[in-house]
């Protein structure tokens, strides 16, 4: 099939416009986060006032980092996007970190986590086997100082997690515009779903706005209230998470400098409305006490006014929701690998385009690889917790970059600048800081205290993140002496 659109000089294709942009960035951040992490939030806030608010805070925070993203991204608008920003901000080596960093961590692991949601809500319709208990046991791998990953724990939902993973990649595999196809036509479902849930959960009556103002009425855990917020602050931004995918595809928009801006603000406005509606009438629905006892939130909510098809209706939606967004996010990822290894700090390998498809396959394939492993390490909130903590150090760097970019290339044309100068990227950049710093506190705390879920890996999760991106280190320094040579 003959790819139409104009071919830039990486032999990547410019065919992706501004609809299927808007949907690529709603379609990364609508995923797995808004039907798992609400009541894993409400057992660590005990309030649905405090629940609605850190929704709201949390999505403020996000779009001050997109608007504040804007700005670069109309500038700069290149395949790699995040990759290339920190290469112009800082320099080769801080730019190689957070390349690897997404590679080890943040991408793969979103990857990873998301699709672990499709395959876990699969057993709303047929149960996955499972290893016994003593075999779980069997092989625990210890990390020192970090502490235990369970490899065959849960096997079944990591297997079928694996085979999707590899069925997506192949998908991409074979052309952007398939994959940014059916990103578009997942994330309409999507919200079609959701809006689905909010219109005649709201307009069944089997609800209650007392719902609004009732607090859990029994300690769910031993975690103090400003620990709990930082930790449902992680939940609400792991469900925020993917905003910037759509930079890393810079090179494959049509007209980048206008559509990319305009795609990031568009899209982030969309996801926090849609994130408030739904959390409305999950709490309308279901009382906190019983929202924290859920595991599947949005079939649990569904089945109460539309009985158990309306509860399956609702897992169907999320495995929709969900594959969607992880075929999105293994299309956008594999751009910075393959940008890295251009810029000659990755293996040659990773750089190569496939010559029929004009994708960069091989990068796409050792992303599946990698991404299969992260798997296998961990569950789902060893994983979002440890990538979210990793993403907010480079989203406070990449904040940060545009006072140095106004400094660095104070001439360079800028399409849109950030609005509120110097105000949003400054309070973006302090909250960021705040986040990371006091996550990283509370993570060593609970470790100390052993404050673990039953089944939850003992393990310190934002540091098991800044090993895997400190991993890199040795490489960069290989890369650059093998530059050097040649």
């Amino acid at each position: 099939m003959r790819n139409k659109g104009l071919t830039n000089k990486n032999g990547l294709v410019q065919q992706l416009g501004l609809f299927t942009t808007i949907t690529i960035v709603v379609g990364a951040m609508i995923g797995s986060g808004i039907f798992k992490k609400p009541a894993i939030m409400a057992s660590q806030l005990g309030s649905p006032e405090l629940l609605l608010l850190i929704w709201v805070v949390a999505g403020i925070i996000t779009l001050f980092g997109a608007l504040t993203n804007t700005e670069i991204a109309g500038m700069i608008s290149e395949t790699g996007g995040q990759y290339v920003y920190f290469e112009k901000m800082y320099g080769e080596f801080t730019a190689f970190l957070y390349g690897w960093a997404m590679l080890a961590v943040v991408q793969t692991g979103s990857i990873a986590s998301i699709t672990y949601i499709f395959a876990e809500y699969t057993q709303y319709f047929f149960p996955l086997p499972h290893l016994s208990e003593e075999l779980e046991k069997s092989f625990i791998l210890f990390i020192p100082f970090i502490g235990e990953v369970t490899p065959l724990a849960n096997l079944g939902v990591k297997s079928l997690t694996i085979l999707v993973v590899i069925f997506l990649t192949t998908v991409n595999y074979l052309g952007v515009k398939f994959g940014g196809g059916l990103t578009a036509f997942f994330t309409i479902m999507k919200v079609m779903a959701i809006l689905f849930l909010v219109i005649f959960g709201f307009a069944s009556g089997r609800g209650s706005f007392e719902n609004f103002r009732a607090d859990l009425t029994f300690q769910s855990s031993n975690v103090s209230m400003f620990f709990g917020i930082i930790m449902a602050f992680s939940g609400a931004f792991w469900a925020y998470d993917g905003w910037n995918n759509i930079t890393y595809i810079s090179g494959e928009v049509k007209n980048p400098r206008r559509n990319i801006p305009m795609g990031l603000f568009f899209g982030t406005l969309i996801v926090i409305i849609v994130y408030l509606l739904i959390n409305l009438v999950y709490l309308y629905i279901l009382p906190i006490d019983e929202m924290v006892n859920s595991k599947l939130v949005a079939s649990d909510a569904a089945a109460k006014f539309l009985g158990v098809y309306g509860g399956g209706f609702i897992a169907a939606a999320v495995m929709i929701s969900t594959f969607g967004t992880s075929n999105g996010t293994i299309m956008v990822s594999a751009r910075v690998y393959y940008a890295m290894s251009k810029n000659k700090v990755f293996f040659d390998l990773y750089g190569k385009t496939h010559p029929k498809f004009h994708t960069p396959a091989n990068s796409l394939v050792f992303q599946a690889v990698w991404t299969s492993l992260l798997v296998l390490s961990g569950t789902f909130d060893t994983l979002t917790d440890m990538l979210i903590f990793v993403s907010w150090i480079f989203y406070g760097l990449g904040a940060f970059g545009v006072f140095v970019l106004r400094k660095k290339m104070p001439e360079h044309p800028r399409p849109y600048k950030v609005f509120a100068y110097p105000f949003v990227p400054v309070i973006f950049v302090l909250f960021s800081i705040f986040f990371v710093v006091f996550t990283l506190y509370s993570d060593v705390i609970n470790f100390t205290n052993n404050n673990f879920a039953p089944g939850e890996p003992r393990i310190i999760k934002s540091l098991f993140g800044l090993l895997l991106v400190l991993l890199g280190v040795p490489f960069y320094i290989y890369f650059k002496y093998k530059n050097k040579k040649l």
